[in-house]
């Protein structure tokens, strides 16, 4: 008998196991396909810290979230319509975050009482009553894979790897994806080993006749494609985008690109992203701690490099001398961190906002930056882009903020066009005809002097420099001197960059302020209790230092300012010293970004729990 086809506008779905299960290779292929099929969507993975975690313990969980939809969206969904449990740990930790009426997908061959006692469940919660509230459908997952390939000739432990893909083709069918992507993909995958190849391909193809042919289905959803903007879209992470945006750069300002880096979770991508653009002229060093990786991108800079470093909060901290040094010699250099749960190692696969204020004010000395805050996984391309301009033009470091929510998150990029982008001019001093390394143009910017060009040697370095003539200095008024122009300096900046625009209305009861990968969830919450008749309005701020122009002004029509930020409420600190405002502060130290809920519930809290009317 035919099955039932259902059209829905989205649908959110968590895949979830032991960190060996596969599930983010599972999700990532979901995705691949979802956004082939041209829907919107937004992704976020949760993984343990630990190489291989305990299987069956639920600190070992690994879990990938996909919110796809045939409308514009922005996060990667609060609560899942669909949770596949690959073990009684994954339906444990996750069980929690469900939407009611929910379906959860189990492999009932893990539910035994080694696994029951590894998640500390007291009886079986397939059989206790304890899941009433979901639509359960329980498969024999693992039986079902080892079937299918009970004929090859692999050992038991490489059949039940891959039974995430017999799910994923279950999932495929449901949710009317073609698994010819993901067949394409895993020959390009296991080429040259034809039986791997083989068996993931028949358990795919296995888990997707399976929801044809069983009685437990009696419905398959569709979710049409989404009406997006026209234009050539590729799905990407954080990560993957803010490496594309560096080529870019380099490109649009024809120079080399050099990354010295050293690899640390959650930035290491970027490093191996960029290693694959060695034909576009792209070097990137991976450096034997993170101060080699700095000052590396430090001496490229001087040879006339587009210079950049990557790293996340405890390398940030690392770094802080020698970005000190690229802030005395005036050179253009970028900063990457991609925020991390701390302090010390903290939590490295978790997600927060918390290196904020050491990014402001992390080095010894007055040692002004450039910092700028990507909002979303496509925004890390524009941004830094963004972050190579300013530090090209204003011969300054910048540090660019991400954060593991964004880093591994994914969304559809629409591939700008050429005339899109900022132009990037770089122009080399040549002449030396009135030459001096510190003399400076209408924006205080000292001249670039590459190495070797004839007539322009000079001298730089981490002592003082006197003004104009760049000869070493110990005298006090000009250390003042010198202090304030590289102040100014980055002050200047904010003329270059765009003011901001209120979403909503330009004055009024409630503003929320929000940076860095909040905005997306924000968007989504304002939308929801705009229909129940709250006014609010709200900006985001992608330039931190300096702040865009009118922000003071801004911030003084409002009766109220809220600011959302996963710290303990450093932007808030910042507002509050800048603009003599005070701030209502919403903080959440999770290792987990804010859900729509968390929003509107203190949206509504503000407005004295009423419709504000």
């Amino acid at each position: 008998m035919a099955k039932k086809v259902q059209v829905v506008d989205d649908v959110t779905i968590r895949f979830a196991g032991d960190s060996g299960d596969g599930m983010q290779l599972t999700g990532s292929q979901f995705t691949d396909t979802t956004a082939k099929m041209g829907n919107d969507l937004s992704t976020v993975p949760d993984f343990p810290a630990e190489i291989r975690a305990p299987a069956g313990s639920l600190s070992g969980v690994s879990g990938y979230q996909l919110h796809f939809s045939s409308s514009d969206i922005q996060t990667p969904g609060d609560s899942p319509d669909v949770l596949v449990a690959m073990n009684p740990a994954a339906l444990k930790v996750n069980v929690k975050d469900l939407a009611q009426n929910a379906t959860i997908i189990v492999n009932t061959n893990a539910f035994d009482i080694k696994n029951l006692k590894l998640a500390k469940y007291d009886s079986n919660p397939l059989e206790d009553g304890s899941l009433s509230k979901f639509n359960v459908i329980p498969i024999e997952l693992t039986k079902l894979t080892m079937s299918a390939l009970e004929d090859l000739s692999l050992s038991i432990k490489e059949k039940e790897k891959c039974k995430n893909f017999y799910a994923l083709g279950l999932l495929y069918w449901m949710y009317n994806r073609p698994i010819e992507i993901t067949q394409k993909w895993l020959e390009s995958k296991f080429s040259k080993k034809p039986e791997v190849l083989e068996a993931n391909q028949r358990v795919l193809n296995a888990g997707y006749n399976y929801g044809e042919i069983t009685e437990i289905f009696t419905t398959r959803y569709d979710v049409k494609p989404a009406k997006l903007p026209k234009g050539i879209y590729r799905n990407v992470s954080g990560n993957e985008a803010a490496a594309l945006g560096f080529v870019t750069a380099s490109l649009r300002s024809g120079l080399k690109l050099f990354l010295g880096s050293y690899p640390i979770t959650p930035a290491s991508e970027i490093l191996q992203e960029l290693s694959k653009y060695k034909d576009y002229g792209v070097v990137t060093f991976q450096a034997e701690d993170e101060i080699s990786g700095v000052a590396s991108a430090i001496g490229a800079a001087f040879a006339g490099n587009l210079a950049l470093t990557t790293t996340s909060g405890p390398g940030l901290s690392l770094k802080a001398e020698a970005i000190g040094l690229g802030v005395m010699t005036e050179l253009p250099l970028v900063i990457v961190d991609v925020q991390r749960g701390g302090p010390s190692t903290g939590l490295p696969t978790k997600t927060e906002q918390s290196d904020l204020l050491q990014a402001m004010y992390g080095r010894h000395g007055e040692a002004p930056v450039v910092v700028l805050a990507a909002q979303s996984p496509a925004d890390c391309f524009f941004m830094a882009v963004e972050a190579a301009r300013i530090a090209l033009k204003f011969m300054v470091p910048v540090i660019l903020l991400s954060d593991g929510y964004l880093a591994f998150g994914s969304e559809p990029l629409r591939i700008p066009k050429l005339e899109e982008l900022p132009e990037i001019d770089v122009k080399f001093r040549t002449d030396p005809e009135g030459f001096h390394p510190y003399m400076r143009d209408e924006n205080l910017v000292r001249p670039w002097a590459i190495p070797g060009t004839p007539g322009l040697e000079h001298r730089i370095g981490g002592l003082e420099k006197k003004d104009v003539y760049g000869n070493i200095s110990y005298e006090a008024e000009n250390h003042e001197i010198m202090t304030h122009h590289r102040q100014n300096k980055v002050e200047k900046v904010a003329g270059t960059i765009p003011e901001l625009v209120v979403d909503g209305d330009s004055e009024g009861e409630l503003l929320v302020v929000s940076w860095g990968s909040t905005y997306g969830v924000i968007k989504e919450a304002l939308k929801n209790v705009r229909k129940e008749g709250l006014n609010v309005s709200h900006v985001h701020l992608r330039y931190i230092n300096p702040f865009p122009k009118n922000l003071g002004e801004i911030l003084g029509k409002f009766k109220k300012v809220l600011v959302p930020e996963m710290n303990l409420g450093q932007l808030s600190l910042l507002l509050r010293n800048k603009f003599m405002k005070d701030v209502i502060q919403l903080n959440k130290m999770q290792g987990q970004a804010f859900k729509i809920s968390e929003i509107e519930k203190k949206i509504t809290e503000v407005f004295g729990g009423n419709n504000g009317k």
